[in-house]
């Protein structure tokens, strides 16, 4: 059982100076993937002394959510996309001297070879995650070289949320050690070239049940009705830099529009072909940065079947 502890939050922009003290209580424990057994990696929540969340605390509220919609089971699934750069600040595996690869990428989607760039440190990390505990599903390379995603889930709850935080603090230890930085900006690399995304994959029992792309039919309403809100909180911050990659390019909606579709990479909200034939499953929102905060997305995803 991992104790609570307390850190100066100050130094983190988390509390005053004059009252620093901030509280961490552990939430979820990993194996430690670096260290080995018996050592382990623990996953905490910050508050300040009174007991109230601090700001960047997101997890709190949507653990609050979630326990709400507890019996309606709750699944999550989440695609962590992101990019790989060199120590000098250009992206791993293009040309030096600012050279660009290519203006439409045709072949690093999944490739090999001299089309993709740092698959030791993809291999690295699926490596640890699995080892970790985590709920690791796999990778792929992306669009634009130097990019990767991992995913996470299927994951009743909370999991897949602390799972993808977790993902991310393996994946930035590991490049590390290849002297390697790893970016999340949703459109690190200007307008010519593919963004970064964290898409959430949803559903509740109602959906999964026979008869259940009624239900989806109904949030993906909800989430198209509530764009507006959803996606100021869809990325760090207020979801501005967001606004970079929603272009309506590069299997993209626009962020000023809200749609869904079924088979549609190009809409906001996705259900699969599948999913509509057997009238049963889950949807995608394709709208998260790659620098979202998960527990934000999952708790407003969650709020859509409230009572």
């Amino acid at each position: 059982m991992a104790p609570k502890w307390s850190f100066d939050g100050s130094s983190t922009g988390q509390a005053k100076t004059n009252d620093s003290d901030t509280i961490l209580i552990p939430c979820a424990i990993y194996r430690d993937p670096f260290r080995k057994s018996p050592h382990v990696v623990v996953l905490c929540e910050t508050f300040h002394c009174d007991g109230t969340p601090t700001a960047t605390n997101y997890r709190a509220n949507c653990a609050k959510v979630l326990s709400k919609i507890a019996h309606q089971e709750p699944w999550f699934g989440i695609e962590q996309e992101y990019t790989m750069f060199d120590t000098d600040m250009w992206p791993l595996g293009w040309p030096k001297c600012r050279g660009f690869p290519v203006i439409k990428s045709k072949f690093s989607y999944c490739g090999n070879g001299e089309h993709i760039a740092g698959r030791d440190i993809v291999e690295c990390h699926a490596r640890a995650c699995i080892y970790s505990g985590m709920d690791y599903e796999g990778s792929n390379a992306e669009v634009m070289k130097g990019t990767w995603e991992f995913q996470v889930g299927t994951t009743l709850g909370i999991k897949a949320a602390d799972d993808v935080w977790m993902g991310r603090y393996f994946l930035n230890r590991i490049a590390e050690h290849f002297n390697t930085i790893i970016s999340y900006h949703p459109k690190p690399m200007g307008k010519y070239q593919p963004g970064i995304g964290c898409h959430h994959n949803f559903s509740v029992k109602k959906m999964r049940d026979n008869g259940g792309i009624r239900e989806i039919e109904r949030v993906c309403k909800i989430l198209c009705d509530k764009h507006t809100k959803y996606i100021k909180n869809y990325g760090l911050g207020d979801g501005n830099e967001n606004k970079k990659r929603l272009t309506g390019k590069f299997e993209t909606a626009s962020f000023d529009t809200c749609k869904w579709a079924v088979a549609d990479r190009g809409a906001s909200v996705r259900i699969q072909r599948r999913v509509m034939l057997k009238g049963s499953g889950f949807l995608e929102d394709r709208r998260p940065a790659g620098d979202c905060d998960p527990y934000r997305v999952c708790a407003l995803l969650a709020e859509t079947c409230l009572n």
